[in-house]
């Protein structure tokens, strides 16, 4: 990693179960991949809730609207600045979300707190502003065939559908936030080259997108990915406008967020309870949890306004209404003390 990491057991000071703090030294050092990364963390980050959204669109079994909408209440309630409500996709495509009007009108918003969705193309974005939207998603991704398998186009034309959207979205005032698919690799291309991720991030940050969600979909990144990938990308794009979104089926999403804390990223999505998956990549598990994201950021002493046993509530009624164990770590912890 890019900084010394040693682990303190500090259980005279913190709560009986004598937890394990991380503490790291702030001087610069040169991790294994040979990048001298020496940058503080950041002393707040801003949590993107995909639950409602990524984190449900996989179920097979429908959801009942008014569960969603709970679940949307609950994460509101427990601080989160940004829930990513659902998606204006064909009911054809993503059975899930088809009572995505519904849902938009039957939340109870919060003042502070973004609902945005996910909008992709020029007929769902109409539709999402229709039904209450102020702020929308796109979505891209640096792989061909994953673009083609996902929304029927390659990423060029994908790109140029986009430059629909967001010229109706400047016009209308409604902010765009940007994710690109398949960063640090492909269910069915293998391996992604970091500029033809660097290439996609540039296009929809030069269109106009506010901020730019990197998508490790099927989880198959490591830390040493993740450094190769952020440094082609921070060359094209603002660190301050960079997102991480990583999947954990390989167990490597906390450490693939902390490296990327460490290179100026303060913007991390995350699912309750570690809901999720994807449509078009067999065999990725859930987002990682955010109730694990933030209990290491906490742990961490990094802000992020939002009360763990609140989220925990939140993840622990969507499990009960889905009959399925919670894939949060710290949930799981918890319920055996």
């Amino acid at each position: 990693m890019a900084a010394v990491m040693r682990l303190v057991n500090r259980s005279a000071f913190g709560p009986a179960m004598g937890q394990q703090y991380v503490a790291f030294s702030s001087a610069a050092k040169v991790n294994a991949a040979g990048v001298r990364t020496g940058r503080g963390l950041p002393e707040k980050v801003k949590i993107v809730e995909v639950g409602p959204r990524d984190g449900l669109q996989n179920e097979k079994t429908i959801v009942p609207t008014e569960t969603k909408i709970h679940l949307i209440d609950m994460l509101s309630a427990s601080g989160l600045s940004v829930i990513e409500a659902t998606s204006f996709v064909s009911p054809k495509w993503v059975p899930q979300m088809a009572d995505q009007v519904e849902v938009m009108k039957g939340i109870d918003r919060k003042p502070g707190v973004s609902y945005p969705v996910l909008t992709p193309n020029l007929k769902g974005f109409q539709a999402a502003v229709k039904a209450g939207a102020s702020e929308v998603a796109i979505f891209g991704a640096a792989s061909e065939l994953f673009s083609k398998k996902n929304i029927n186009c390659s990423v060029d034309e994908s790109l140029q559908r986009f430059d629909e959207i967001m010229t109706t979205a400047k016009e209308a005032g409604v902010p765009v936030r940007g994710y690109v698919s398949c960063v640090l690799g492909c269910p069915y291309e293998g391996a992604v080259a970091p500029e033809r991720v660097a290439h996609v991030a540039k296009r929809l940050y030069s269109m106009g997108c506010y901020e730019i969600s990197l998508g490790d979909t099927i989880g198959v990144g490591t830390p040493g990915s993740m450094i190769k990938m952020l440094e082609a990308v921070s060359r094209e794009v603002p660190v301050n406008a960079l997102a991480v979104h990583c999947h954990d089926t390989y167990g490597q999403a906390l450490a693939n967020i902390l490296i990327a804390l460490q290179m100026g990223i303060s913007v991390v999505d995350s699912s309750v309870a570690g809901l999720g998956g994807c449509p078009y990549a067999n065999g990725a598990s859930g987002n990682v949890a955010t109730e694990d994201v933030v209990y290491m950021l906490h742990g961490l002493g990094i802000q992020t306004g939002v009360d763990l046993s609140k989220l925990m509530d939140a993840g622990a009624f969507i499990c009960r209404t889905l009959n399925r164990k919670t894939s949060s770590k710290v949930a799981q912890a918890t319920c055996k003390l």
